[in-house]
């Protein structure tokens, strides 16, 4: 197996993070061990906001304690995700004590089983009757896929083998249920994720089966299929309005949307389906042409968590789901095992180092649900519209699936920082490691060091023992508008296309050196989006920038900034667990406090006065008490 051993000070500070403090918190959440605040996530009284109950749950599914189910229908999911997490930090690190109690939530699982396979503590408990007789919002097979994908994950962690048998003894009776063979149900899950859970068991596997019903599940969405229960929400929530294969914008709640899209661009590139590739690239185009925020984030309404319209990118109101981002991270991968495009990698980035690590508090132990990119703090507490947006990240969610699902991502960063494909490696994400792959011709060692995010120089080292060319190919972001690469300290030009500059040689002891522009940057919205016209955002490298309270005061709305005006970069080392800040010279509108008046005829008498205006990494708000914080800043004269 190929392995790559992260050493990048950035990542490692999480990684470290999530083995000391998020897996033991959220274990001691899911376990109902320590009283903390649960807050809802929007406003909204039916979310169960009392505890996680989740290992209870099994617990009483699996006949060790009698009680109700408590929580929602796919609670069982927070404990599946933990799990996962705790895979791929005992694959860095085995820890026996970790390891123990991965190991009982094994068991407890298998204990929770039903003998035909079955595995949803909800119904087991509840509702044995009404089994997948409510696929729509039942979230069973949606539980499942969530199994599947921390069973090979846990496998191959810790070489578990009842994990595994009770994953497949599960997908095997899905598969005996489900179909479109006579006398099986002819149906699918109103929230997709068992299309990746059965196409990562495959991968493992190698049992057909697993790819044929994760092929099924992809197909037969968004059409007519009786087993459905009616239903209280339009289709396109459930992108199931149209075949998958018709489907060309992205409609619907975000984060089934990207589980959809990450499942359907896998079987492609597994099986060279191109009509499943054709339509996993629509969707792509719809999403970070016309319905992505810059920081990574989609979702743009807290109404069905969902999409809304081309350019529809409201700051202060939006959702931006974290577990979206998370998604869309995995969908970007998948679609770049399938095509080399440099544009895949960029969204992984710009969606992992903005709202990804912005959705975990630098104590590890407090969560956004949703990221906005504009909060007024008497705002989100007095408007009833803008209820779902938090100002400081809660200790935990009444519906908690991001969390664990952060979690998961990061605890496993160095699965998306190479994609091989048979002699050729592609450099994808520019985190310091050292990895060994597997060629055709023999081992190719690399190790990569760098100060990314905030540095731009990336040198990589190749040593291959084989004796035939290996071909390496790196991205360049899109970011940077220069760059130059040394091959063994000599200033080289390699081929370059769509996003990749490639190297093809004989790699022995040999240095490659990328300088990227890590100059910072202003962005303009396309003018359609009216929320942001007249106003620009920075970024520098892969960091998005946002203006906080805590650095600028309060009515951020008041700052501006001229046109040619420029930005001074500083890496300080002891503000907020050492993160690069941006400033520079602006105007902040003075309010005529003493005035009584809302509205005149002319501004002849507005005042500004010169102002520092400081920038940090929008990743790195709400970490300091409650502040306004905006990402989009007026510019003077945008025209």
């Amino acid at each position: 197996m190929n392995q790559v051993e992260i050493q990048d000070n950035f990542f490692s500070r999480y990684k470290e993070l999530i083995r000391t403090e998020m897996i033991p918190y959220q274990w001691s959440v899911l376990n109902d061990e320590i009283e903390i605040n649960i807050e809802r996530e929007r406003n909204d009284d039916s979310i169960p906001n009392e505890k996680s109950h989740v290992i209870e749950n099994f617990r009483i599914a699996a006949g060790r304690k009698k009680g109700n189910h408590y929580g929602w229908v796919f609670q069982d999911s927070d404990l599946y995700k933990w799990l996962e997490a705790a895979a791929y930090t005992l694959r860095e690190k085995m820890d026996e004590k970790l390891k123990c109690l991965a190991d009982d939530v094994v068991d407890l699982i298998s204990d929770a089983q039903e003998e035909d396979g079955y595995l949803d503590t909800y119904f087991t408990i509840e509702e044995p009757d009404q089994k997948y007789k409510r696929l729509w919002e039942s979230h069973e097979l949606y539980c499942a896929g969530h199994f599947m994908e921390a069973a090979v994950a846990y496998y191959e962690a810790a070489g578990n083998k009842k994990v595994l048998e009770t994953a497949c003894k599960l997908a095997d009776h899905i598969d005996s249920v489900f179909g479109d063979e006579e006398g099986k149900i002819h149906g699918y899950d109103g929230h997709e994720e068992v299309e990746i859970g059965l196409m990562r068991l495959y991968r493992l596997t190698q049992n057909v089966r697993y790819l044929k019903l994760a092929q099924y599940f992809l197909l037969v969405r968004g059409t007519e299929c009786e087993a459905m229960n009616s239903k209280h929400l339009p289709l396109t929530y459930y992108q199931a309005h149209l075949p998958v294969l018709k489907q060309d914008t992205a409609e619907g709640h975000a984060v089934r949307l990207v589980y959809l899209c990450t499942a359907m661009a896998d079987a492609a590139g597994e099986t060279g389906d191109e009509k499943l590739l054709l339509a996993s690239r629509r969707l792509w185009r719809s999403i970070v042409t016309r319905r992505m925020y810059i920081t990574g984030g989609i979702g743009s309404t807290v109404s069905g968590e969902a999409f809304t319209l081309d350019y529809d990118l409201p700051n202060d109101t939006m959702y931006c789901e974290t577990c979206a981002s998370v998604g869309l991270v995995f969908f970007a991968y998948r679609m770049l095992m399938s095509e080399e495009k440099g544009e895949y990698g960029d969204v992984m980035e710009r969606a992992l180092y903005n709202t990804v690590l912005g959705g975990v508090a630098l104590d590890g132990k407090h969560f956004f649900y949703v990221n906005p990119l504009e909060v007024v703090p008497g705002k989100s507490s007095k408007d009833p519209g803008k209820s779902h947006v938090k100002c400081v990240r809660p200790q935990w969610l009444g519906c908690a699936c991001c969390p664990p699902n952060l979690a998961r991502l990061l605890a496993s960063v160095e699965q998306y920082v190479f994609v091989q494909k048979k002699d050729k490696l592609l450099v994808n994400l520019f985190v310091e490691c050292k990895g060994s792959f597997e060629m055709e011709d023999g081992v190719l060692n690399i190790e990569l060091k760098t100060g990314y995010p905030w540095e731009g120089c990336v040198e990589i080292k190749l040593n291959y023992s084989g004796t035939a060319s290996v071909c390496l190919g790196i991205r360049v972001p899109s970011w940077s508008d220069t760059f130059d690469v040394e091959l063994n300290q000599e200033r080289a030009v390699f081929k370059e296309k769509h996003g990749f500059i490639y190297v093809n040689q004989v790699f022995s002891e040999d240095t490659i050196r990328l300088k990227l522009d890590m100059q910072a940057k202003r962005w303009y919205a396309n003018p359609l989006v009216e929320n942001d016209l007249g106003k620009f955002a920075v970024s520098r490298g892969p960091i998005v920038y946002c203006l906080e309270g805590a650095d600028n005061g309060t009515n951020l709305h008041l700052l501006s900034l001229e046109k040619q005006e420029e930005f001074e970069y500083k890496f300080d080392e002891a503000k907020l667990g050492g993160v690069g800040v941006l400033t520079a010279w602006g105007w902040k509108t003075e309010p005529d406090s003493g005035a009584q008046w809302l509205y005149r005829k002319n501004t002849a008498a507005v005042k500004k006065t010169k102002t520092k205006i400081k920038w940090i990494p929008y990743y790195s708000w709400a970490n300091r008490g409650e502040n306004e914080m905006r990402v989009w800043v007026r510019e003077e004269n945008p025209c």
